[in-house]
């Protein structure tokens, strides 16, 4: 909708805006990011050799587009909602206490790791890495000595001193900050949403601020030098707000047609050639020159634009593979179809529970990680270190979820 008068966009700030259809929660969402948080596992799990095969080697994106992506979806369904019935002032408090919840997810997954990397390398296992220096967290013991570590955690519990690594959540964060604010264009006019999309992912993007003479939209994140935060917010909310604009309905559902599968089907395969396995394991050499020359155009720090590109085609064929509202996922009346309903039942699981997932995913590969080097690297050594790193997400999902449900008022009541 738009309003002529300055006033009357005011005022529906102030007053519950008129309550949207019910959305049903769609399949598809909790598979696909169920699927991502194994993806993740893998790849943050250090001297794992899944991870040279995983989805994000044979294209620009990767399960982080995914994780994003469908956080923004999933944010329409939760948080949408309440600004629909309740207003903006009650849905932004929603998203805040969301923000709150995260920023202390991010706060222990760090101090915990911190701890269990320090106990790893006490060990000093031979054959063992320095697991501190492995995340680069040396600074909280050089400088120990010198009395400026507690400087070091106040810039920490203040998002100034963010290391790699610990870097996704404080980007979620920034990215739901931003919420309130779309939601409030978007009372006004929906093209204003797209263009504080496309004008913050533009002023987020190093070489097209060099070119422009304008400032960059970016965040520190080392006091001790110029490094910024590796995901860049201001980049990454472009895939986020797509997701949340799909789910909203500001975007249409692209129309199931030849063309449009077939435009998606050949941007995909094109990357094969210019991505990591096509360096790697086919030996393009004019793949690698073309990468280095054109960084700015795939950069996973400022979300540059082919990988939105190619995930926005990846993305297309698995939602018409998957069928209208996941049909052709769910589980059929076969052995194997019964089967396939119990493996399907602990993705959407696993997908439903992302934030804990996620979390525990993180500390649990620094483990994963430490057992391959005292147990060896081994095909069989691997594929059972990395089950086990599957089944505690399991676990980690179906906990969350248990306590979610308030198990106590059933007993109560």
């Amino acid at each position: 909708m738009t309003y002529a008068d300055p006033t009357q966009a005011a005022a529906s700030l102030r007053a519950p805006a008129p309550i949207a259809p019910a959305r049903v929660r769609d399949i598809r969402l909790d598979f696909f990011r169920g699927i991502a948080m194994f993806i993740i596992l893998i790849a943050h799990t250090p001297g794992n050799f899944l991870t040279s095969w995983i989805p994000a080697r044979w294209g620009f994106s990767d399960a982080t587009e995914i994780f994003v992506f469908c956080s923004g979806m999933a944010s329409a369904i939760a948080f949408g909602r309440t600004f629909d019935s309740a207003g903006w002032r009650m849905g932004t408090a929603r998203v805040t206490f969301r923000v709150w919840q995260v920023y202390w997810a991010h706060v222990g997954l760090f101090f915990a790791t911190l701890a269990l990397v320090s106990f790893l390398t006490s060990l000093d296992i031979e054959g063992a890495r320095n697991y501190v220096g492995q995340l680069n967290l040396w600074r909280f013991y050089a400088e120990v000595d010198t009395g400026t570590v507690s400087d070091l955690i106040v810039r920490f519990m203040t998002l100034r001193y963010v290391p790699n690594y610990f870097d996704i959540l404080p980007m979620y964060m920034v990215v739901l900050v931003m919420m309130p604010v779309v939601m409030a264009l978007a009372r006004i006019n929906l093209w204003l949403v797209f263009a504080f999309m496309a004008v913050t992912w533009i002023f987020g993007q190093t070489a097209l601020v060099q070119t422009l003479g304008v400032p960059h939209l970016e965040l520190p994140a080392d006091p001790s030098s110029d490094r910024t935060w590796f995901f860049n917010p201001f980049g990454w909310q472009l895939i986020f707000f797509t997701g949340f604009a799909f789910m909203r309905g500001w975007l249409p559902k692209p129309p199931v047609t030849p063309l449009l599968i077939s435009v998606a089907l050949v941007i995909v395969l094109a990357n094969v050639p210019l991505s990591n396995i096509g360096v790697r394991e086919f030996g393009f050499d004019w793949a690698r020159d073309w990468r280095g020359e054109n960084e700015a155009w795939i950069t996973k720090s400022d979300f540059g634009i082919l990988r939105y590109v190619h995930f926005l085609a990846l993305a297309y064929l698995m939602w018409v593979l998957a069928g209208d509202k996941g049909d052709r996922i769910r589980a059929g009346d076969s052995f194997l179809g019964r089967l396939w309903g119990q493996v399907l039942q602990i993705i959407l699981k696993v997908g439903q529970q992302s934030l804990a997932v996620f979390v525990m995913s993180m500390f649990t590969a620094r483990i994963m990680g430490f057992a391959m080097d005292v147990m060896g690297r081994d095909t069989g050594t691997v594929l059972l270190v990395n089950f086990f790193g599957a089944c505690v997400l399991i676990c980690t999902a179906y906990v969350a979820g248990w306590f979610k449900s308030n198990p106590w008022k059933k007993v109560t009541s």
